[in-house]
């Protein structure tokens, strides 16, 4: 089937001409038609548009044109503005905006011939790690528990994106990784996603959460795709001033180089209390495997770690309830008429964001406000600097960092969702390289005992991205990971995997 096909097998059964552009649009978009109303991993399908797409790539590679993704059907989170497709956040204050441009990361893979399939669903502007916040309805893992059919949740923010994946809708996505959001859903979803470095992906005309850590990035079954995809989205942009100005390297290649001689740090502070024995195990798996490989493995310490999340928690809400503050029924948002501005603002506001927003704004609001702002938010900026100054110098003496994913399989819809702080622990061990805007990886690497994917992951130095391809591909290779979810492309609902 083709929507069996790995990114890189789509390019290279389009370059051989063994099937066009268009069949091969086909067969996701049918995939998409038979799983998506179960699975709701897409809020908007453009079948008509990625057919027209994919009938352009045809006819420019029938005219001898090339293009990093051309006529490779992939999906987009529903953050990234897309002209002329409605793009939501998976926020009812969102619900018919239209963008007139295209963001820099979406131009671009337009630019090198990519099929955008629709906009996959998302925690409502990337708020959460359940993906159980959007105004369109949760998303369902497409993973069960053996012998279980319990709903399981894909991780969030990005997991419509990891769904689609997983479940053979699209070979590829974009997510944007805030504190996790693309690394936990990809380990709940047993795929690749990779967050690179702050700045390396342009962050214009992708809807903000918290600008000082949003951060767009690929999900892909395999390391090489996402790698393949990376090299697409990412590089300078001018219209972004936090974009970086940095020559983006061949990725695709990095998959292939040996990794021996790397020194590989294992930070003590990330054996958390109550880390399941069968996470640890499998962190102890993936040294071995790194160790075969031909890689040192140096103990680290990254004191300041314990504090990653009470610090996210603090800087996240301050730039959400800043940002958020322009959805206001005059400036931008679905207006909810009132009798005066004041009345305007508060009936906009009240039917137009979930609770998790609300909740996310308040805390901002508050952490800024006068008289707090000294005693929290200017006290987490020097603690993030000291979160930094960890990485600074764990990178001075390795060259990449091996940990979880993740501290727990994807759990059961509801079973965290009524508890926020519980729901913000499953940022635990991605939080800390967000707040010092290094890339990571995650890479599936096992199942746990009921049969769900967990995921190991790798950080690197800044504009680091090609060791991690390099030692992620050494990971992807010694964990043999070929599992597939119960509910995917061409699979009935409700058969067995």
């Amino acid at each position: 089937m083709l929507t069996d096909l790995s990114l890189a097998d789509i390019l290279k059964g389009l370059e051989a001409r063994s099937f066009s552009s268009v069949e091969v649009t086909d067969a996701f978009l049918g995939a998409i038609d038979a799983l998506n109303p179960r699975i709701n991993a897409f809020i908007t399908v453009d079948g008509q548009g990625a057919r027209a797409a994919a009938a352009e790539a045809d006819r420019r590679r029938a005219a001898g044109e090339a293009g990093a993704l051309l006529g490779v059907p992939v999906a987009i989170k529903d953050l990234f503005c897309t002209e002329g497709v409605r793009t939501t956040a998976a926020s009812r204050i969102l619900q018919h905006f239209v963008p007139p441009y295209e963001s820099g990361v979406t131009a671009r893979m337009k630019r090198d011939g990519a099929v955008f399939l629709g906009k996959t669903n998302l925690d409502e502007f990337a708020m959460g790690s359940s993906n159980l916040t959007s105004a369109f309805g949760p998303v369902e893992n497409p993973w069960k528990r053996r012998g279980d059919d319990a709903v399981l949740v894909p991780g969030g923010s990005s997991g419509g994106s990891a769904a689609a994946v997983a479940a053979g809708l699209a070979p590829g996505a974009t997510g944007t990784d805030t504190g996790g959001s693309i690394r936990q859903p990809a380990a709940f979803c047993g795929i690749t996603g990779i967050k690179p470095t702050y700045g390396r992906c342009s962050r214009w005309g992708t809807i903000a959460f918290a600008s000082s850590l949003d951060q767009a990035g690929p999900m892909a079954r395999t390391v090489e795709d996402c790698a393949i995809l990376l090299g697409s989205m990412a590089g300078f942009d001018l219209l972004d001033s936090t974009s970086a100005d940095v020559p983006v390297p061949d990725y695709r290649a990095a998959c292939g180089a040996n990794p021996r001689g790397l020194r590989i740090g294992i930070p003590k502070e990330y054996h958390a209390d109550g880390l399941p024995a069968e996470i640890e195990a499998l962190w102890r798996q993936g040294i071995e495997w790194l160790r075969d490989a031909g890689c040192e493995i140096v103990d680290v310490s990254l004191p300041h770690t314990k504090y990653g999340l009470a610090t996210y928690y603090i800087v996240a809400p301050a730039e959400c309830s800043s940002n958020l503050a322009r959805y206001d029924g005059v400036r931008f948002g679905e207006r909810v008429p009132g009798e005066d501005l004041i009345e305007l603002y508060e009936r906009t506001r009240a039917a137009g964001f979930g609770e998790e927003v609300k909740r996310r704004i308040l805390i901002g609001t508050y952490v800024l406000s006068a008289g707090y702002y000294d005693a929290y938010y200017l006290k987490a900026q020097k603690v993030r600097s000291l979160i930094l100054r960890d990485f600074t110098e764990a990178f001075g003496r390795v060259d990449a960092l091996l940990t979880p994913t993740a501290p727990s399989a994807a759990f059961a819809a509801g079973q965290k969702f009524d508890d926020p702080i519980k729901m913000y622990l499953n940022d635990v061990f991605t939080v800390p390289a967000s707040m010092a805007g290094v890339p990571g990886i995650s890479v599936p690497a096992g199942l746990d005992a009921s049969g769900l994917p967990l995921g190991l992951q790798l950080l690197g130095p800044h504009f680091g991205e090609e060791r991690l391809f390099s030692l992620g591909a050494a990971l992807e290779r010694a964990a043999g990971f070929t599992h597939r979810p119960a509910l995917r492309a061409g699979i009935p609902a409700g058969a067995a995997a």
